[in-house]
């Protein structure tokens, strides 16, 4: 490579890793939180009109006047008996050294009018740093003094006197001897152009390097570690952009070591901070939500989905909370007073719970149900006389979906408080009708029904035989009511219907083999003979109800334990002949 090309590159990278100052610095600094920070003994401090009350306020003044080249208010700040043009160019190398040899955070400066009062200063000098060059170093110190009846920090004279010695040792930027004259000379808003130019170069190049290291990294990781991706199913695209920002932001931290004023360094660091914030919470909020859907996966494979609803939840508190401190850590490091924010964000939250109650009952709500687990998803429920299954538990609602399979969306809150009935945790489905017969009806035709439809419910083998009943209950207005009672087990309702369909079709067919038949609930006007019951099934009713009594086999009030005993699961189910006789 010749020089021309090497002289071309090493131009271009310096100009990207020097970015210029863009932010400002207000002349006048606002001192009521300082003042408000004072020791019990202080008395109030008049606010000096260049921020000059606090140690911060005069450093922050100095560095807004320097670098809009207002060397005559900048002057102002140094605590100088010199001439105004001398003043000037004691400014002029102050910002010099402070530029080229000095490291300081401004925001751990004292922002109170006493200043820190550190153990081995007199209470009325603050020190800033110390600048380096080679082998000198140069303490840059403040001074506390009265100028009339107001006390404000300067520039000491003892760091004045040996700031000219200090500032020739010093040499200039090495980017500036290469750079034609044009780009140093050249200040428009009094920055040099070259560093206009470097901000927009450095981002755009930093970001790029950043792309391609991240890239390489990602496809270093898919390749060593393929395996282990595909066994706990990593999702690697997701990490991509909270990578590219913290890589970024580790390229921001080499431009801000070597920018060249103070006022820039100060810029990137702040810069460089930030985005770690935001890189770190961005990174955590991604990997809380691969973790997350990781764990949703495995629930869905369980028998417990209602679990679900509590990985959502704990995932919505968690990045909250990572929301939160993020935001309190970066007003942290832009000089807020965290304390206040949190008492302010208590105080707030107390209003915020009185105008939400309903957001924050529905929480609690979801705590609740996701704790008790009176529902799941998939559970076929009624909900304070809404019937539909359960198709997610959010944090603030539940969804229903009907039988007629529109979605009902029911508050947690209202969930947690309403009576709730679960049909999908019955053990067994409960089978209960009443059978009116015609008041034609013999008594011992009616033992006879109600003798063989206890032996039915005995011998059917999805009947619970201990909770079968049937019993005579009452002289209806146009029947002879009977009430039937059993519990079926089924391991669903549609199964439960279709054993019900079978008792009742048997029962049918015991009714019809009595002799008498099911009375129409209507009153009935004859006109002509009626054809009556049938003669010969009446008395083969009743023949064999007389044969019971002679035998003294009579089941009533019931059968006897033992007959129940050998009669118990013999029926056929399902019957022949039907399509599923062949499955047993």
């Amino acid at each position: 490579m010749n020089r021309l090309t090497s002289r071309t590159i090493t131009v271009f990278v310096t100009l990207a890793l020097t970015p210029p100052m863009f932010a400002q610095v207000p002349t006048r600094i606002p001192t009521h939180a300082a003042a408000s920070a004072q020791s019990p003994t202080a008395q109030p401090v008049p606010e000096d009109q260049l921020g000059r009350s606090t140690p911060y306020g005069t450093v922050k003044g100095f560095l807004s006047a320097a670098q809009d080249q207002d060397f005559v208010r900048a002057s102002k700040y140094l605590d100088s008996r010199e001439s105004p043009e001398r003043k000037k160019e004691i400014a002029r190398e102050l910002k010099l050294v402070m530029d080229r040899g000095l490291r300081v955070d401004l925001e751990k400066l004292s922002r109170k009018p006493e200043g820190s009062a550190a153990a081995d200063l007199e209470s009325n000098q603050e020190t800033i740093g110390v600048a380096k060059s080679g082998s000198h170093t140069l303490d840059i110190v403040l001074d506390r003094v009265q100028r009339g009846n107001q006390p404000i920090w300067l520039f000491s004279t003892g760091t004045l006197l040996s700031v000219p010695n200090f500032a020739k040792g010093l040499e200039a930027p090495w980017i500036e001897t290469i750079l034609p004259k044009d780009f140093v000379e050249s200040r428009p808003f009094g920055i040099p152009l070259y560093r206009w130019i470097s901000l927009p170069v450095s981002v755009l190049l930093g970001f790029a390097v950043a792309c391609g290291l991240v890239w390489l990294i990602s496809l270093a990781f898919r390749t060593l570690l393929r395996g282990f991706i595909t066994r706990y199913d990593l999702k690697v695209p997701s990490f991509i952009g909270p990578l590219r920002v913290l890589v970024f932001t580790l390229l921001m931290q080499i431009v801000s070591r070597v920018a060249p004023t103070l006022v820039a360094r100060l810029f990137w660091e702040r810069l460089v901070m930030l985005l770690t914030v935001v890189g770190v919470a961005w990174l955590l909020m991604r990997g809380l939500d691969v973790i997350a859907d990781s764990i949703i996966e495995r629930i869905r494979l369980t028998t417990v989905p209602g679990r679900i609803a509590i990985v959502h939840l704990a995932r919505g508190v968690t990045k909250s909370l990572i929301v939160v401190l993020s935001l309190l850590v970066i007003l942290a490091i832009e000089g807020v007073n965290t304390t206040a924010v949190i008492t302010g964000l208590g105080v707030g939250g107390i209003a915020i719970a009185f105008a939400a109650q309903k957001t924050i009952e529905n929480l609690f709500g979801t705590i609740t149900i996701v704790s008790d687990q009176p529902i799941r998803v998939g559970d076929f429920c009624k909900v304070d006389g809404q019937m539909g299954t359960v198709e997610r538990i959010g944090l603030r609602s539940t969804r229903l979906r009907t039988p007629g399979r529109s979605i009902v969306t029911v508050p947690n809150g209202q969930l947690a408080a309403v009576n709730l009935e679960n049909y999908s945790v019955r053990d067994m489905f409960l089978c209960n009708h009443v059978i009116g017969l015609r008041y034609e009806t013999s008594a011992d035709q009616l033992r006879f029904v109600m003798a063989e439809i206890r032996r039915l419910l005995y011998e059917h083998p999805k009947v619970q035989s201990e909770s079968a009943r049937v019993r005579f209950v009452r002289f209806g207005s146009s029947s002879l009511d009977v009430e039937i009672l059993a519990y079926i087990s089924a391991p669903d309702y549609v199964a439960f219907l279709a054993v019900q369909e079978d008792l009742l079709l048997r029962i049918m067919d015991i009714i019809e083999a009595s002799g008498t038949g099911v009375a129409f609930p209507s009153q009935v006007t004859y006109f002509a003979k009626a054809p009556g019951l049938h003669s010969e099934k009446t008395e083969a009713a009743m023949a064999e109800v007389r044969r019971w009594r002679d035998e003294r086999k009579l089941p009533f009030p019931d059968y006897p334990p033992e007959t129940i005993r050998q009669v118990e699961n013999k029926l056929q189910y399902p019957p022949d002949g039907s399509a599923l006789s062949g499955n047993r």
